[in-house]
C-alpha cells in the first residue's frame, strides 16, 4: 500500500467532494468580493498603506512559520522603497530582507508573468544569497539532489526522530516539475482560488528544492490569489494566518501527503483559513483609517522629519512602552534631543505621558476619537 500520495499509480490527478467544498469556496469568494467594495471608498493613498502593510505581514510571518525571525522595520522599509509608498528617512535593509522581499514582490505584481523553472529557480536562490542556511551550504538555483539521503521532514531528538514526510527522489524532479508547471500554466474549468490551493499543496508535495520549499509554496500561493482576484494589490496575508494555525497546518499538509488523492479535507481547512484572513482585514483597515486620521488631525508639517519618522512607528505598531531612551535609540539621536522631541509633542497634544516619572516615563499616542487607556486606569 503507497505511503505517500505521490506513490499512488494515478498521481497527481487530484480530486475532491465538491459539494462540500462549494459552501466554504462560496463564503470565501464573497468575503474577497465585499473587501474589493471596501477598498474602493478608500483614496489611493490610504489603499497605498493597506498594500504595505500585507505585504510586510506576509513576509514576516511566512518566514516565522520557518522559524526565522525578519525585523519589522526592515521589511516595511524595503517594500515601501519598491512600492514608492515612503520617502523618508528610511533605515538601511540588510541583505537577506532585501531578498526576501524581492521574492514576494515578484510574486505578487508580476503576478501575470509566466512561473517557470528559471524563476523558481531565482527565488529560492533569493532566499538564500550567501548560499547558506545558518551554518550549512544550501543547493540554490537547481532542483536538490539526494547526495546527503532523501529529503524528509523530520521532527524530534537526535535518535528519536520522527519522519512526517519524505519527497520524491531527486531523480524524478525534473519530470514532476515539468508537469506541475505545464499544469499551472493550464486555462482550466477550475476556480482560481481552488488552484491557489492544490498548487501548494502540490508544490509542497514534490518538496523540489534543498531548503525554501515552504516559503516558496506560500508565494506560489500569493501569486495565484492574486490572478484570482485580477490585481497586484495584497490586502491580507495567508501567511499571517497560518502562522496562528501553524500546528493545524503541519498537521493537514501530513495527513494529505500519507493519504489518497482525495484533497477534500485540505481544500476546505485552505479555504477556512483564506476566510480568516479575509477577516483580518477589519483590523488591517481600521489601522490604515486610524493612522490617516491621525496625520489629517494634526498635519505632518509640524513635526520635523525626526519625529514624524517615529510617530509612525508608534503608528505602525510600536511593541513596549516609547521611553526616551528608545526614541534615541531608534531615531540615532541623542538622549538630550529625544527627550526635547517627546516633551514637544506632549506639550502640543500629539503625545501623552504616562504615570510613571524620571527615567521609567513613557508615552502613547493621542489618536482622534479615542480615549486613552491610561485615563480609564487612573
Amino acid at each position: 500500500m503507497p505511503q505517500y500520495i505521490y506513490q499512488h499509480s494515478s498521481w497527481p490527478q487530484f480530486h475532491w467532494d465538491h459539494k462540500q467544498v462549494s459552501q466554504p469556496l462560496a463564503a470565501a469568494r464573497h468575503a474577497q468580493g465585499q473587501l474589493g467594495g471596501r477598498l474602493a471608498a478608500l483614496g489611493f493613498s490610504q489603499q497605498a498603506e493597506a498594500n504595505l502593510q500585507s505585504l510586510t505581514e506576509e513576509v514576516i510571518k511566512s518566514s516565522e512559520i520557518e522559524g526565522e525571525t525578519l525585523d519589522r522595520v526592515q521589511v516595511r522599509s524595503s517594500l515601501a522603497k519598491r512600492l514608492g509608498v515612503e520617502d523618508a528617512s528610511l533605515p538601511l535593509v540588510d541583505r537577506q530582507v532585501e531578498a526576501v522581499v524581492d521574492l514576494m514582490l515578484d510574486a505578487t505584481q508580476n503576478y501575470q508573468a509566466p512561473l517557470t523553472a528559471e524563476r523558481l529557480w531565482s527565488w529560492q536562490a533569493a532566499l538564500f544569497p550567501t548560499g547558506r542556511s545558518g551554518l550549512s551550504l544550501v543547493e540554490t538555483g537547481q532542483w536538490r539532489s539526494d547526495v546527503q539521503g532523501p529529503m524528509q521532514v523530520i521532527s524530534g531528538p537526535l535518535g528519536r526522530e520522527r519522519v512526517h514526510f519524505q519527497a520524491p527522489a531527486a531523480m524524478r524532479l525534473n519530470q514532476e516539475m515539468a508537469l506541475f508547471l505545464a499544469w499551472f500554466a493550464q486555462k482550466q474549468d477550475l476556480d482560481a482560488v481552488i488552484k491557489a490551493a492544490i498548487a501548494h499543496i502540490w508544490f509542497v508535495t514534490i518538496h523540489p528544492f534543498a531548503d525554501g520549499n515552504g516559503r516558496i509554496a506560500r508565494a506560489i500561493t500569493e501569486l495565484q490569489l492574486a490572478r484570482s482576484e485580477s490585481s497586484p494589490q495584497r490586502f491580507y496575508s495567508m501567511s499571517a494566518q497560518i502562522r496562528q494555525r501553524r500546528n493545524e497546518y503541519y498537521q493537514i499538509l501530513e495527513t494529505t501527503q500519507r493519504g489518497d488523492l482525495d484533497i477534500t479535507a485540505w481544500l476546505e481547512w485552505f479555504l477556512s483559513c483564506l476566510q480568516g484572513a479575509l477577516a483580518q482585514t477589519e483590523t488591517l483597515l481600521s489601522a490604515v483609517l486610524q493612522k490617516a486620521a491621525f496625520w489629517q488631525t494634526w498635519g505632518q508639517s509640524q513635526v520635523n522629519e525626526r519625529q514624524r519618522m517615529m510617530l509612525n512607528r508608534l503608528l505602525d505598531g510600536f511593541e513596549g512602552k516609547l521611553t526616551s531612551s528608545k526614541w534615541a535609540k531608534l531615531a540615532k539621536c541623542s538622549q538630550d534631543t529625544a527627550s526635547r522631541d517627546l516633551v514637544n509633542l506632549e506639550e502640543r497634544g500629539l503625545l501623552r505621558k504616562g504615570p510613571a516619572g524620571g527615567r521609567s516615563s513613557s508615552y502613547d499616542l493621542v489618536l482622534p476619537g479615542k480615549p486613552n487607556p491610561r485615563d480609564s486606569a487612573s
